[in-house]
């Protein structure tokens, strides 16, 4: 295992506090004063690791992307072992009180988090964000051709959009009992029309 260098460190602690700027405040509130800050680094460091601040969202937005799938992977695993089935598991795990929350911690899908502000950004931020939306209707499919379900394109697109859509929903009202409500609602509706077998 390749030990990461004192230059790959410190730019892998500047996307986590950029990713978790980025989930918490949206496009708009990623600053790189403040990113700089938050990585314990001065202003003037920034240019030594990215072009601009469309470079920096680029990456950052990559990056939370890969921790949060990681962590949406881990809590399915977690319901399967449960026993809940492949898509059940991932309905639950995404559709969680824990996710409801995580963003406020810059923590969860950045196309939850993010979803409604992906298609006003500039040309090559859209193309990450499009390509983290396409990653999530591949982890949808991927549970839905588990479970031996036919045309899984069609029904992994609408399901994911289904999902962010009621995650986005539910956090507009936040973590208190409309909140909660609506999201176990939605994780109920979406159960009942897959035919699920619930952990």
């Amino acid at each position: 295992m390749t030990i990461p260098s004192k230059r790959e460190q410190t730019h892998q602690r500047i996307l986590d506090v950029a990713a978790r700027a980025l989930r918490r405040s949206g496009f708009a509130g990623v600053g790189v004063a403040d990113v700089m800050k938050g990585a314990g680094l001065t202003h003037g460091g920034f240019y030594a690791h990215f072009d601009s601040r469309e470079a920096l969202l680029v990456e950052a937005l990559e990056h939370g992307d890969a921790a949060s799938t990681a962590n949406l992977e881990r809590r399915a695993a977690a319901l399967r072992e449960d026993g809940a089935s492949p898509l059940a598991a991932l309905i639950t795990a995404y559709l969680s009180e824990e996710h409801l929350t995580a963003h406020e911690s810059g923590l969860g899908c950045v196309v939850g988090a993010l979803g409604s502000e992906m298609a006003r950004q500039e040309a090559p931020l859209r193309a990450v964000a499009r390509s983290r939306i396409e990653r999530l209707v591949g982890q949808v499919q991927a549970a839905l051709e588990q479970e031996g379900r036919s045309d899984t394109a069609g029904q992994a697109l609408a399901l994911a959009g289904a999902m962010v859509g009621a995650l986005q929903i539910a956090r507009t009202f936040g973590p208190d009992p409309q909140g909660s409500a609506m999201l176990a609602a939605s994780r109920q509706a979406l159960l009942t029309q897959y035919a699920c077998q619930p952990a």
